[in-house]
């Protein structure tokens, strides 16, 4: 049986010309991961992860991550972390946090919300988590008045883009797994943080006894394309039952999957992920020359710099980036400026050269 199909031409509703550091997230898909979906396309397949481009990206991730991992394809990076930390705690169980996590503050109480699992924040340096902060709040919750500890979530790379040294890992799961609490790591940039360290995924992870992780494409070259593993069936029994009552089953995974595929079946992880790291360090030596001060250890592609308020302002209306907190000090704001995968450095040497304009112009009008 054959079909005719009526077609139109695209419309294109944005200026692809126009170039930012709000975030990673606002960059298109990579060349390659589109040429993946495309060849995904056509034909009747099998739904809801019965595919072979699926069974392919299984395989393929438990050569990153180990042999026993198991997979599940979802939607979203907030699905990811909801479905991830449902399948490693028991229902009367809280959740340890940084201070500064995403699941904290910018997933709308999703896992409370979804799981009714309370995330108790511990407080971090540059957003990273001290291992001897863990016992106490682990102790804390002991009492039947309280949500025990069930599992500890690390962001890997940080909300400051800084990174978890394999130190620093070994150390937190170490303490946790003999407090009986698993250990989860939010990866939407786990690839950025991997080439920083230079290491491979699972040694950032799972090779060092991380329990689950929410593996990130999405902000490094994919367009919707997350996925969460743990080290072994065992880990979290329960994880296949859970991605379609979170929401976060699609029925076309193949098309997922194909996106996965592409980034993690070969070396274009590493090249996406070092491609926007090297421009953050670029950006960051543009930043300073401008007159700004970097605030944070640039360790992936994020950069964060105080500007004063005005030349941030005025930066921010030609150039899309974030202020990450608006009472830095006196008249300066902390900004966050975030790398992408096709950020270029003619994008980074504008932006500076617009930085240096605004200092100058804020200098004049003082004087």
């Amino acid at each position: 049986m054959t079909s005719t199909v009526p077609t139109t031409g695209p419309a294109r509703l944005h200026d692809p010309a126009v170039r930012g550091f709000a975030s990673d997230n606002a960059a298109g898909m990579h060349p390659e991961v589109l040429q993946a979906l495309a060849a995904a396309n056509g034909g009747h397949v099998a739904s809801y992860g019965a595919d072979p481009y699926t069974a392919a990206l299984t395989e393929s991730l438990r050569g990153h991550f180990g042999a026993d991992a198991e997979v599940a394809v979802v939607l979203t990076g907030t699905g990811a972390n909801v479905t991830a930390l449902q399948a490693l705690t028991r229902r009367w169980e809280s959740v340890l946090s940084s201070d500064q996590a995403h699941v904290l503050h910018d997933e709308a109480g999703g896992l409370e919300h979804v799981a009714g699992t309370k995330v108790v924040p511990l407080p971090s340096t540059d957003g990273l988590v001290d291992p001897g902060a863990v016992q106490p709040a682990v102790e804390a919750a002991r009492s039947l008045m309280r949500a025990p500890v069930g599992a500890l979530t690390l962001t890997q790379s940080s909300e400051f883009g800084t990174t978890y040294s394999l130190e620093h890992l070994r150390d937190l799961v170490d303490v946790c797994h003999r407090l009986d609490v698993r250990v989860h790591v939010d990866g939407a940039r786990l690839s950025n943080a991997a080439v920083s360290l230079g290491v491979g995924l699972g040694e950032t992870t799972t090779h060092l006894g991380v329990d689950a992780v929410s593996l990130g494409g999405t902000k490094n070259g994919g367009g919707f394309a997350e996925v969460v593993l743990v080290r072994d069936a065992a880990t979290a029994p329960g994880l296949a039952r859970l991605v379609k009552p979170t929401m976060q089953m699609s029925s076309k995974t193949r098309f997922v999957s194909a996106q996965l595929l592409a980034l993690f079946g070969g070396d274009l992880w590493q090249r996406t992920a070092g491609a926007a790291n090297a421009a953050a360090t670029r950006l960051a030596a543009v930043v300073t020359a401008a007159g700004a001060s970097v605030t944070r250890p640039v360790q992936a592609n994020a950069v964060f710099a105080a500007l004063p308020r005005a030349v941030a302002e005025r930066a921010a209306a030609r150039v899309p980036f974030h202020v990450w907190d608006d009472t830095f000090g006196g008249d300066a704001v902390e900004v966050r400026l975030v790398a992408s995968f096709d950020t270029t450095d003619a994008d980074v040497d504008a932006f500076g050269a617009l930085l240096a304009e605004e200092f100058a112009a804020a200098g004049a009008a003082r004087a």
